[in-house]
């Protein structure tokens, strides 16, 4: 599989029956070396879903995420590790079922080739500080840049903008 990268400008009950986790806060001044956390430290971070969608590169289903129809003014956050990744002036109904946005934040997110299903490659999108998967981005977005990032509810957080 060709993983070249280059940087681009819900909850579920608990395993075993046992309590839903809830996502864990970090702090912003707490200097975290995010990569090479295990999946079992993961799993106690964050809920079940948000653990198989961006720790281990899953989907969630189509206009069920908590942001796909979302119009609060704010920045989206990743879910593990607090970095901005899309300001909500970026985002458009793209009718996908997911939330989608057409510009990132600066180098907030970072992008391989996806090659897990052979007949349809796809460009995956990644935080770039801790390798979150958090979607896929293609080229049938709108202006200004004609891409659309099409990211999964579980991998993000709403700060809503303070007024």
């Amino acid at each position: 599989m060709n993983r070249e990268a280059r940087v681009m400008g819900t909850t579920s009950s608990a395993s075993h029956g046992g309590p839903t986790p809830v996502a864990q806060e970090v702090s912003g001044d707490e200097q975290v070396d995010f990569k090479s956390i295990s999946d079992s430290e993961w799993q106690n971070r964050l809920t079940r879903e948000q653990f198989n969608v961006a720790r281990k590169k899953g989907t969630e289903r189509a206009f069920t995420g908590e942001y796909w129809n979302t119009k609060t003014p704010g920045t989206y956050m990743c879910v593990c590790c607090d970095t901005p990744l899309f300001d909500s002036s970026t985002k458009f109904d793209s009718g996908t079922g997911w939330p989608s946005y057409w510009q990132p934040i600066g180098n907030s997110v970072k992008s391989e080739t996806d090659g897990s299903i052979p007949f349809m490659p796809r460009t995956e999108v990644l935080c770039a500080k801790c390798d979150a998967h958090l979607g896929h981005v293609f080229n049938d977005g709108p202006r200004p840049t004609g891409e659309r990032y099409c990211i999964n509810s579980s991998c993000l957080k709403l700060k809503p903008e303070q007024k």
